[in-house]
Protein backbone atom coordinates (compact mmCIF):
# COMPACT_ATOMS: atom_id res chain seq x y z
CA UNK A 1 0.00 0.00 0.00
CA UNK A 2 1.36 3.23 -0.98
CA UNK A 3 -0.77 5.42 1.32
CA UNK A 4 -1.37 4.54 4.54
CA UNK A 5 -5.66 4.26 5.55
CA UNK A 6 -6.57 5.47 9.02
CA UNK A 7 -10.32 4.52 9.60
CA UNK A 8 -11.03 7.31 12.56
CA UNK A 9 -13.98 8.16 15.07
CA UNK A 10 -12.75 11.49 16.35
CA UNK A 11 -9.62 14.13 16.00
CA UNK A 12 -8.43 12.35 19.04
CA UNK A 13 -7.96 8.80 17.38
CA UNK A 14 -4.00 8.10 18.74
CA UNK A 15 -3.03 7.10 15.09
CA UNK A 16 -4.82 10.24 13.64
CA UNK A 17 -2.97 12.18 16.08
CA UNK A 18 0.73 10.90 15.46
CA UNK A 19 0.11 11.42 12.09
CA UNK A 20 -1.00 14.89 12.30
CA UNK A 21 2.66 15.57 15.04
CA UNK A 22 4.66 14.10 12.23
CA UNK A 23 2.74 16.13 9.40
CA UNK A 24 3.17 19.50 11.28
CA UNK A 25 6.79 18.82 12.12
CA UNK A 26 7.21 18.68 8.09
CA UNK A 27 9.59 20.35 6.38
CA UNK A 28 11.59 20.93 9.49
CA UNK A 29 15.23 20.09 9.52
CA UNK A 30 15.74 17.09 11.60
CA UNK A 31 18.29 17.52 14.80
CA UNK A 32 21.18 20.32 13.59
CA UNK A 33 20.45 20.23 10.40
CA UNK A 34 18.15 23.43 10.88
CA UNK A 35 20.67 25.25 12.55
CA UNK A 36 23.41 24.03 10.03
CA UNK A 37 20.84 25.25 7.18
CA UNK A 38 20.69 28.63 8.79
CA UNK A 39 24.53 29.25 9.01
CA UNK A 40 25.44 28.11 5.67
CA UNK A 41 22.86 30.66 4.43
CA UNK A 42 23.78 33.63 6.91
CA UNK A 43 27.49 33.16 5.61
CA UNK A 44 25.88 33.16 2.02
CA UNK A 45 24.36 36.51 2.76
CA UNK A 46 27.19 38.26 4.46
CA UNK A 47 29.27 37.52 1.97
CA UNK A 48 27.09 38.80 -0.59
CA UNK A 49 26.77 41.85 1.15
CA UNK A 50 30.55 42.50 1.22
CA UNK A 51 31.67 41.31 -2.09
CA UNK A 52 28.26 41.87 -4.27
CA UNK A 53 28.34 40.87 -7.36
CA UNK A 54 31.90 38.74 -7.22
CA UNK A 55 30.12 36.61 -4.23
CA UNK A 56 27.20 36.43 -7.25
CA UNK A 57 29.63 34.64 -9.73
CA UNK A 58 31.50 32.56 -7.77
CA UNK A 59 28.40 30.54 -6.02
CA UNK A 60 26.47 30.37 -9.35
CA UNK A 61 29.61 28.84 -11.29
CA UNK A 62 30.00 26.63 -7.92
CA UNK A 63 26.14 25.46 -7.83
CA UNK A 64 24.42 26.19 -11.35
CA UNK A 65 26.54 27.24 -14.00
CA UNK A 66 30.14 26.33 -13.94
CA UNK A 67 31.32 28.84 -17.01
CA UNK A 68 29.01 31.60 -15.60
CA UNK A 69 30.20 35.22 -16.78
CA UNK A 70 29.13 38.52 -15.81
CA UNK A 71 26.73 40.47 -16.52
CA UNK A 72 23.76 38.86 -15.49
CA UNK A 73 21.20 40.61 -16.69
CA UNK A 74 19.31 39.66 -19.45
CA UNK A 75 19.23 41.90 -23.08
CA UNK A 76 15.80 42.80 -24.34
CA UNK A 77 16.92 41.63 -27.64
CA UNK A 78 17.08 38.13 -26.03
CA UNK A 79 14.20 38.59 -24.44
CA UNK A 80 12.21 39.31 -27.52
CA UNK A 81 14.18 36.10 -29.15
CA UNK A 82 12.92 33.69 -26.61
CA UNK A 83 9.18 35.08 -27.41
CA UNK A 84 10.17 34.54 -30.71
CA UNK A 85 11.40 31.23 -30.34
CA UNK A 86 8.01 29.66 -28.53
CA UNK A 87 4.83 28.71 -31.12
CA UNK A 88 2.20 31.24 -31.73
CA UNK A 89 0.17 28.68 -29.53
CA UNK A 90 2.50 28.34 -26.81
CA UNK A 91 2.07 32.11 -26.61
CA UNK A 92 -1.41 32.30 -26.65
CA UNK A 93 -1.86 30.11 -23.94
CA UNK A 94 1.07 32.13 -21.91
CA UNK A 95 -0.98 35.22 -22.60
CA UNK A 96 -4.16 33.61 -21.96
CA UNK A 97 -3.25 32.39 -18.59
CA UNK A 98 -2.02 35.77 -17.86
CA UNK A 99 -5.32 37.73 -18.42
CA UNK A 100 -7.21 34.86 -16.25
CA UNK A 101 -4.71 35.73 -13.46
CA UNK A 102 -4.64 39.94 -14.23
CA UNK A 103 -8.91 40.03 -14.04
CA UNK A 104 -8.79 37.91 -10.76
CA UNK A 105 -5.73 40.37 -9.23
CA UNK A 106 -7.70 43.42 -10.34
CA UNK A 107 -10.80 42.61 -7.83
CA UNK A 108 -8.38 42.81 -5.14
CA UNK A 109 -7.19 46.28 -5.48
CA UNK A 110 -7.61 48.25 -2.57
CA UNK A 111 -8.69 51.90 -2.54
CA UNK A 112 -7.42 54.59 -0.38
CA UNK A 113 -10.10 56.13 1.85
CA UNK A 114 -11.19 58.61 3.93
CA UNK A 115 -13.74 59.81 6.64
CA UNK A 116 -14.47 63.20 7.42
CA UNK A 117 -15.59 64.51 10.76
CA UNK A 118 -18.77 66.86 11.83
CA UNK A 119 -15.42 68.94 13.55
CA UNK A 120 -13.48 69.18 9.77
CA UNK A 121 -10.97 66.68 11.43
CA UNK A 122 -10.40 64.24 8.08
CA UNK A 123 -8.62 60.94 8.68
CA UNK A 124 -8.24 58.17 6.67
CA UNK A 125 -5.76 55.78 4.81
CA UNK A 126 -3.56 56.22 1.81
CA UNK A 127 -2.79 52.97 -0.39
CA UNK A 128 0.73 52.93 -2.03
CA UNK A 129 2.59 49.97 -3.96
CA UNK A 130 5.78 49.85 -3.22
CA UNK A 131 8.30 51.22 -5.26
CA UNK A 132 10.30 48.40 -6.43
CA UNK A 133 9.56 44.39 -6.11
CA UNK A 134 12.07 41.32 -6.58
CA UNK A 135 10.56 38.15 -7.64
CA UNK A 136 12.02 34.70 -7.07
CA UNK A 137 11.30 32.36 -10.30
CA UNK A 138 12.78 28.68 -8.96
CA UNK A 139 14.67 27.13 -11.85
CA UNK A 140 13.15 23.87 -12.22
CA UNK A 141 15.42 20.78 -12.26
CA UNK A 142 17.88 22.70 -13.73
CA UNK A 143 15.99 24.76 -16.29
CA UNK A 144 13.99 21.90 -17.78
CA UNK A 145 10.98 22.45 -16.74
CA UNK A 146 10.64 25.95 -16.22
CA UNK A 147 8.36 27.47 -13.92
CA UNK A 148 6.37 30.02 -16.28
CA UNK A 149 2.91 29.27 -13.88
CA UNK A 150 5.32 31.05 -10.90
CA UNK A 151 6.61 34.00 -13.26
CA UNK A 152 3.01 34.99 -14.01
CA UNK A 153 1.57 34.35 -10.07
CA UNK A 154 4.80 36.61 -8.64
CA UNK A 155 4.73 39.32 -11.76
CA UNK A 156 1.09 40.17 -12.40
CA UNK A 157 -0.14 41.01 -8.63
CA UNK A 158 2.72 43.43 -8.63
CA UNK A 159 1.83 44.71 -11.70
CA UNK A 160 -1.61 44.71 -10.64
CA UNK A 161 -0.32 46.57 -7.52
CA UNK A 162 1.26 49.23 -9.36
CA UNK A 163 4.65 48.71 -8.44
CA UNK A 164 7.23 50.66 -11.03
CA UNK A 165 10.08 48.32 -11.22
CA UNK A 166 9.73 44.52 -11.19
CA UNK A 167 13.03 42.62 -11.09
CA UNK A 168 13.29 38.34 -11.81
CA UNK A 169 15.97 36.57 -10.44
CA UNK A 170 16.29 32.28 -11.04
CA UNK A 171 18.87 30.06 -11.81
CA UNK A 172 20.38 29.48 -15.13
CA UNK A 173 20.44 26.45 -16.74
CA UNK A 174 24.37 25.01 -17.01
CA UNK A 175 25.70 26.50 -19.72
CA UNK A 176 24.40 30.00 -18.34
CA UNK A 177 21.32 30.46 -19.95
CA UNK A 178 17.60 30.65 -19.03
CA UNK A 179 15.26 28.49 -20.47
CA UNK A 180 13.28 30.25 -23.35
CA UNK A 181 10.11 30.09 -21.87
CA UNK A 182 10.56 31.58 -18.83
CA UNK A 183 12.27 34.21 -21.32
CA UNK A 184 9.25 34.24 -23.57
CA UNK A 185 6.72 34.45 -20.03
CA UNK A 186 8.85 37.56 -19.09
CA UNK A 187 8.78 39.42 -22.38
CA UNK A 188 5.08 38.70 -22.77
CA UNK A 189 4.39 40.20 -18.80
CA UNK A 190 6.35 43.18 -20.65
CA UNK A 191 9.10 42.40 -17.79
CA UNK A 192 12.55 44.25 -18.88
CA UNK A 193 14.58 42.74 -15.99
CA UNK A 194 16.06 39.32 -15.43
CA UNK A 195 18.82 38.59 -13.73
CA UNK A 196 20.42 34.56 -14.35
CA UNK A 197 21.29 34.39 -10.69
CA UNK A 198 19.23 32.40 -7.83
CA UNK A 199 19.93 30.64 -4.30
CA UNK A 200 20.04 32.50 -1.64
CA UNK A 201 22.88 34.60 -2.78
CA UNK A 202 19.97 35.90 -5.73
CA UNK A 203 17.98 36.73 -2.20
CA UNK A 204 21.02 38.98 -0.40
CA UNK A 205 21.20 40.83 -3.69
CA UNK A 206 17.42 41.54 -3.68
CA UNK A 207 17.62 42.28 -0.23
CA UNK A 208 21.04 44.69 -0.12
CA UNK A 209 21.74 45.43 -3.72
CA UNK A 210 25.08 45.06 -5.45
CA UNK A 211 26.02 46.84 -8.29
CA UNK A 212 24.79 45.32 -10.95
CA UNK A 213 21.42 44.18 -9.23
CA UNK A 214 19.47 47.34 -7.17
CA UNK A 215 17.62 46.61 -3.77
CA UNK A 216 14.36 45.93 -3.67
CA UNK A 217 11.18 46.52 -1.32
CA UNK A 218 9.40 43.40 -1.41
CA UNK A 219 10.92 39.96 -2.04
CA UNK A 220 8.31 37.00 -3.38
CA UNK A 221 8.35 33.84 -4.89
CA UNK A 222 9.02 29.93 -4.04
CA UNK A 223 12.39 28.23 -3.31
CA UNK A 224 13.88 24.99 -1.80
CA UNK A 225 15.02 25.16 2.15
CA UNK A 226 17.90 27.43 1.22
CA UNK A 227 15.70 30.39 -0.18
CA UNK A 228 13.05 29.77 2.07
CA UNK A 229 15.72 30.59 4.88
CA UNK A 230 17.25 33.37 3.17
CA UNK A 231 14.19 35.16 2.85
CA UNK A 232 13.47 34.59 6.70
CA UNK A 233 16.65 36.54 7.85
CA UNK A 234 16.22 39.41 5.20
CA UNK A 235 12.68 39.81 6.47
CA UNK A 236 12.75 43.01 7.96
CA UNK A 237 15.31 44.70 5.92
CA UNK A 238 12.59 43.82 3.27
CA UNK A 239 9.41 42.52 2.97
CA UNK A 240 8.42 39.48 2.23
CA UNK A 241 5.21 37.31 1.02
CA UNK A 242 5.67 34.37 3.25
CA UNK A 243 7.68 31.67 4.31
CA UNK A 244 6.57 28.15 2.31
CA UNK A 245 6.74 25.05 3.00
CA UNK A 246 6.58 21.85 0.78
CA UNK A 247 2.99 21.21 -1.24
CA UNK A 248 0.09 19.65 0.02
CA UNK A 249 -3.68 18.97 -0.99
CA UNK A 250 -6.22 17.49 1.47
CA UNK A 251 -8.72 16.31 -0.59
CA UNK A 252 -12.75 16.20 1.18
CA UNK A 253 -14.69 13.38 -0.85
CA UNK A 254 -18.51 11.62 -0.45
CA UNK A 255 -19.68 8.62 -1.92
CA UNK A 256 -20.50 10.36 -5.14
CA UNK A 257 -16.92 10.97 -5.75
CA UNK A 258 -15.44 9.50 -9.25
CA UNK A 259 -12.04 7.48 -7.15
CA UNK A 260 -9.75 8.44 -10.48
CA UNK A 261 -10.10 11.66 -10.46
CA UNK A 262 -9.46 12.11 -6.97
CA UNK A 263 -6.38 9.76 -7.25
CA UNK A 264 -5.31 11.91 -10.09
CA UNK A 265 -5.66 14.75 -7.95
CA UNK A 266 -3.58 13.76 -4.91
CA UNK A 267 -0.81 12.51 -7.21
CA UNK A 268 -0.84 16.03 -8.76
CA UNK A 269 0.94 17.67 -5.33
CA UNK A 270 2.60 14.20 -4.30
CA UNK A 271 4.90 14.52 -7.41
CA UNK A 272 6.13 18.20 -6.49
CA UNK A 273 8.70 16.30 -3.71
CA UNK A 274 9.11 14.19 -1.09
CA UNK A 275 8.15 16.07 1.42
CA UNK A 276 4.37 16.96 -0.17
CA UNK A 277 1.40 15.97 1.22
CA UNK A 278 -1.90 14.06 -0.09
CA UNK A 279 -4.64 13.47 2.26
CA UNK A 280 -7.36 12.34 1.65
CA UNK A 281 -11.06 12.38 3.81
CA UNK A 282 -14.18 10.75 3.35
CA UNK A 283 -17.52 9.42 4.81
CA UNK A 284 -17.45 6.32 2.51
CA UNK A 285 -15.07 3.43 3.11
CA UNK A 286 -16.13 1.75 -0.14
CA UNK A 287 -14.59 5.34 -1.97
CA UNK A 288 -11.63 4.92 0.32
CA UNK A 289 -10.60 1.75 -0.61
CA UNK A 290 -11.04 2.45 -4.49
CA UNK A 291 -9.30 5.44 -3.95
CA UNK A 292 -6.33 3.70 -2.38
CA UNK A 293 -6.28 1.14 -4.97
CA UNK A 294 -6.63 4.09 -7.92
CA UNK A 295 -3.60 6.04 -6.36
CA UNK A 296 -1.47 2.36 -7.19
CA UNK A 297 -2.29 2.04 -9.99
CA UNK A 298 -1.89 5.46 -11.37
CA UNK A 299 1.42 6.33 -9.52
CA UNK A 300 3.21 3.27 -11.25
CA UNK A 301 5.04 4.79 -14.25
CA UNK A 302 4.49 8.99 -13.62
CA UNK A 303 7.62 10.15 -14.56
CA UNK A 304 8.51 11.69 -10.97
CA UNK A 305 7.36 7.92 -9.40
CA UNK A 306 9.61 7.65 -7.16
CA UNK A 307 8.92 10.86 -5.40
CA UNK A 308 5.33 10.59 -5.63
CA UNK A 309 6.07 7.26 -3.97
CA UNK A 310 7.81 8.54 -1.32
CA UNK A 311 5.60 11.79 -0.75
CA UNK A 312 2.33 8.99 -0.43
CA UNK A 313 4.14 6.52 1.88
CA UNK A 314 6.09 9.26 4.97
CA UNK A 315 3.68 12.56 4.46
CA UNK A 316 -0.05 11.39 3.01
CA UNK A 317 -3.26 9.34 4.44
CA UNK A 318 -6.41 8.50 3.45
CA UNK A 319 -8.80 8.98 6.45
CA UNK A 320 -11.80 7.34 6.67
CA UNK A 321 -14.31 9.70 9.20
CA UNK A 322 -17.99 8.81 10.33
CA UNK A 323 -19.42 11.66 8.64
CA UNK A 324 -18.48 15.30 6.76
CA UNK A 325 -18.66 17.50 9.76
CA UNK A 326 -15.69 15.88 11.12
CA UNK A 327 -13.59 15.90 7.67
CA UNK A 328 -13.95 19.69 7.70
CA UNK A 329 -12.66 19.38 11.01
CA UNK A 330 -9.44 18.00 10.53
CA UNK A 331 -9.39 20.01 7.57
CA UNK A 332 -9.35 22.62 9.34
CA UNK A 333 -6.70 21.46 12.34
CA UNK A 334 -4.38 20.40 9.12
CA UNK A 335 -4.93 24.09 7.64
CA UNK A 336 -3.85 22.78 4.21
CA UNK A 337 -2.46 24.40 1.17
CA UNK A 338 -4.93 23.19 -1.26
CA UNK A 339 -8.38 21.79 -0.26
CA UNK A 340 -10.45 20.22 -2.89
CA UNK A 341 -14.26 19.80 -2.04
CA UNK A 342 -15.53 16.62 -4.08
CA UNK A 343 -19.04 16.46 -2.32
CA UNK A 344 -22.64 16.89 -4.07
CA UNK A 345 -23.47 20.29 -2.16
CA UNK A 346 -20.03 21.56 -1.84
CA UNK A 347 -21.05 25.06 -1.40
CA UNK A 348 -23.01 24.02 1.71
CA UNK A 349 -19.51 23.02 3.61
CA UNK A 350 -18.04 26.32 2.24
CA UNK A 351 -18.91 28.45 5.65
CA UNK A 352 -17.82 25.88 7.96
CA UNK A 353 -13.84 25.91 5.96
CA UNK A 354 -11.58 28.33 8.01
CA UNK A 355 -8.56 27.21 7.63
CA UNK A 356 -6.90 26.75 3.95
CA UNK A 357 -4.67 28.41 1.14
CA UNK A 358 -7.27 28.04 -1.65
CA UNK A 359 -10.73 26.07 -1.42
CA UNK A 360 -11.59 24.33 -4.71
CA UNK A 361 -15.21 23.73 -4.85
CA UNK A 362 -16.70 20.63 -7.08
CA UNK A 363 -15.75 17.90 -9.20
CA UNK A 364 -14.34 20.32 -12.17
CA UNK A 365 -12.26 22.40 -10.34
CA UNK A 366 -9.03 20.04 -9.60
CA UNK A 367 -6.34 21.58 -8.36
CA UNK A 368 -4.39 22.11 -11.07
CA UNK A 369 -6.84 24.72 -13.02
CA UNK A 370 -5.90 27.06 -9.80
CA UNK A 371 -2.01 26.18 -10.39
CA UNK A 372 -1.82 27.91 -14.01
CA UNK A 373 -5.17 29.29 -15.53
CA UNK A 374 -8.27 29.85 -13.69
CA UNK A 375 -7.17 33.28 -11.71
CA UNK A 376 -6.33 33.20 -7.94
CA UNK A 377 -2.67 33.15 -7.48
CA UNK A 378 -1.11 29.84 -6.72
CA UNK A 379 1.50 30.88 -3.81
CA UNK A 380 -0.37 29.98 -0.76
CA UNK A 381 0.81 29.16 2.80
CA UNK A 382 2.16 25.96 4.24
CA UNK A 383 2.13 23.68 6.82
CA UNK A 384 -0.73 24.88 8.46
CA UNK A 385 -0.01 28.49 8.25
CA UNK A 386 -3.29 28.78 6.21
CA UNK A 387 -4.62 29.27 9.91
CA UNK A 388 -2.91 33.06 9.43
CA UNK A 389 -1.41 33.62 6.51
CA UNK A 390 -3.34 34.44 3.12
CA UNK A 391 -1.85 33.97 -0.66
CA UNK A 392 0.14 36.11 -2.27
CA UNK A 393 -1.85 39.01 -3.33
CA UNK A 394 -1.66 42.91 -4.63
CA UNK A 395 -1.82 43.72 -1.21
CA UNK A 396 1.58 41.61 -0.50
CA UNK A 397 3.10 44.61 -2.75
CA UNK A 398 1.68 47.70 -1.36
CA UNK A 399 1.72 49.46 2.01
CA UNK A 400 -0.84 51.39 3.77
CA UNK A 401 -0.17 55.02 5.23
CA UNK A 402 -2.57 57.04 7.68
CA UNK A 403 -3.86 60.39 6.88
CA UNK A 404 -4.32 62.40 9.82
CA UNK A 405 -5.65 66.16 9.59
CA UNK A 406 -7.61 67.11 12.91
CA UNK A 407 -9.15 69.82 13.11
CA UNK A 408 -8.28 73.66 15.46
CA UNK A 409 -11.84 72.06 17.05
CA UNK A 410 -10.43 68.01 17.90
CA UNK A 411 -7.14 69.26 18.96
CA UNK A 412 -8.05 71.83 21.28
CA UNK A 413 -11.38 70.40 22.88
CA UNK A 414 -9.03 67.18 23.57
CA UNK A 415 -5.81 68.57 24.53
CA UNK A 416 -6.55 68.00 28.26
CA UNK A 417 -7.23 64.29 27.78
CA UNK A 418 -4.54 63.80 25.08
CA UNK A 419 -1.81 65.43 27.67
CA UNK A 420 -3.30 63.48 30.51
CA UNK A 421 -2.80 60.18 28.70
CA UNK A 422 0.60 61.55 27.64
CA UNK A 423 1.83 62.07 31.31
CA UNK A 424 0.07 58.72 32.67
CA UNK A 425 2.88 57.29 30.11
CA UNK A 426 5.64 59.43 31.64
CA UNK A 427 5.69 61.67 28.37
CA UNK A 428 6.14 65.05 28.94
CA UNK A 429 6.82 66.44 25.75
CA UNK A 430 4.07 64.77 24.42
CA UNK A 431 1.73 66.33 26.58
CA UNK A 432 3.25 69.90 25.98
CA UNK A 433 3.32 69.78 22.46
CA UNK A 434 -0.58 69.19 22.50
CA UNK A 435 -1.22 72.15 24.94
CA UNK A 436 0.76 74.29 23.31
CA UNK A 437 -2.63 74.63 20.70
CA UNK A 438 -5.00 74.35 22.91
Amino acid sequence: MSCPVLHVKSLADPELESFLQRLSARGEPAGDSGAEVEAQVRAILADVRERGDQALLERTRQFDAPDMEAPFSVSQEELARAAASISVEERSIITEAAAHIRAFHEAQKDQSWFITREDGSILGQKVEPVDRAGLYVPGGKGGDTPLISSMLMGAIPAQVAGVREIAVVTPPRSDGTLNPYMLAAAYLLDINEVYRVGGPWAVAALAWGTREIRPVDVIAGPGNIFVTTAKKLVQGKVGIDMIAGPSEILVLADDGANSEWVAADLLSQAEHDKLASAVFVTDSAVLAGRVAAALERRVAGLPREDIARAALEHWSAIVHVPNLSLGVELANRIAPEHMEVCTAQPWNLLPTIRHAGAVFLGHYAPEPVGDYYAGPNHVLPTLGTARHSSALSVQTFCKRTSIVATSPAFTRGFAASIARLARMEGLEAHARSVELRA
